[in-house]
């Protein structure tokens, strides 16, 4: 009997760290795998599903513009329910700390459907830090039956937690799956490279490149333009470009346009695809972020990550020395970058570590899994 798997998705980090694992998924004839999309992000949704080659199956399209949390979750639990009520699966898998997982994994557990949570396990114990996300992750592994954890320090959580070790897999992260697949196409493809490169005309070979992101909630506002002054302020030097693909949120867009705009060696931009991303990272010589995807990717390419937050649900990063925290104080975001670029040795030292999120093989370890799982049962 094949064994019904629903994968629900609903923004853009989800489908990049689902991706992978809905292939591996469709590529096994035991499983018939339902594709649902709440598309909590429309636009950035659908280009990763694009570039991945990946068409859903439901599509519950729910965000509306000005949308709260509280009607996104309340829309996710009934929209979510309504198909598990059609669909009758036998597992569902969320992905992460999003308001979809978080509402999907609860109208699941309404209707005692097992739960698969992939990235399960990270923490900051600091509910505002991030800011919903660390209740909507403790929220899933609440709930969930099945944990597919990033690392040992994630597992290390959810055993401190009670929950039960066999129910615990550790198998890396999805994203590094994601992150080598698209690597060896764009390597391999040199016209697709060299499309790529035609997108940045204005990107000088002897400049270093700072990729910059920031977008989360706890950051608005001071945070925010603080980064930017100091974004700013390492622009005056004249062996640098900057490039940002600012959010589409207001709160990040009317902050960074007004701060930054026509600041030489800064380029702002509009959000990028995965495609066009990815690029990016591979010619940055390092990169600001107060993104999680990015703190587990970017070490996969030898690109020190400085983190825009004062708290990591990622500290295997930090630990192992991929990633450093630096806040969003200007001075120490440019101290960190000024030694970053100055200091040859210690720029060799940071970017030859090993990353700790695995080796590009998470998805194929969760379908393992779940046909182990499945075999039991019988």
């Amino acid at each position: 009997m094949r064994r019904k798997i629903l994968v629900v998705i609903g923004t853009r980090p989800e489908a990049i760290k689902m991706a992978p694992l809905v292939h591996a998924l469709l590529a096994e004839p035991t499983f018939k795998t339902v594709v649902c999309l709440t598309a909590q992000h429309r636009q950035m949704l659908d280009q990763v599903l694009e570039i991945f080659g990946i068409t859903a199956d439901i599509d519950l399209n729910l965000m509306k513009q000005g949308q709260q949390l509280a009607e996104l979750t309340a829309h996710v639990l009934t929209g979510i329910d309504a198909v598990l009520q059609v669909q009758r699966p036998d597992c569902v898998l969320v992905h992460g700390d999003t308001t979809t997982a978080m509402a999907a994994g609860l109208a699941a557990f309404y209707r005692h459907i097992p739960v698969g949570h992939v990235e399960a396990g990270l923490r900051t114990y600091d509910m505002h830090h991030p800011w919903p996300e660390e209740m909507n992750r403790r929220v899933i592994d609440v709930l969930a039956d099945f944990y597919y954890a990033p690392t040992g320090l994630s597992r290390a959580n959810l055993l401190a937690e009670k929950i039960a070790a066999e129910k615990i897999f550790v198998t890396g992260n999805t994203v590094i799956d994601a992150l080598l697949m698209t690597v060896a196409r764009i390597q391999n493809d040199a016209q697709l490279h060299e499309k790529l490169a035609g997108v940045f005309p204005y990107l000088h070979r002897n400049k270093k490149l700072i990729l910059v992101t920031g977008h989360r909630r706890e950051n608005h506002g001071d945070g925010l333009t603080k980064v930017c002054r100091a974004l700013a302020e390492l622009a005056r030097r004249d062996d640098v470009q900057i490039v940002y693909p600012v959010h589409l949120n207001p709160n990040v867009r009317e902050v960074v346009m007004s701060s930054l705009a026509e600041r030489d060696n800064i380029y702002l931009i509009e959000p990028l695809d995965y495609l066009h991303f990815v690029y990016l990272m591979s010619r940055a010589h390092l990169i600001l972020t107060d993104s999680g995807g990015i703190q587990e990717e970017a070490p996969s390419l030898g690109k020190p990550v400085l983190v825009l937050r004062e708290v990591t649900e990622r500290p295997e990063a930090v630990e192992a020395g991929t990633v450093q925290l630096v806040g969003t104080d200007t001075q120490r975001i440019v101290a960190a970058c000024a030694r970053l670029l100055d200091d040859e040795n210690y720029y060799r030292q940071f970017s030859q570590r090993a990353n700790p999120y695995g080796d590009g093989t998470a998805s194929q370890q969760i379908v393992a899994s779940l046909l182990a799982q499945f075999a039991s049962e019988k």
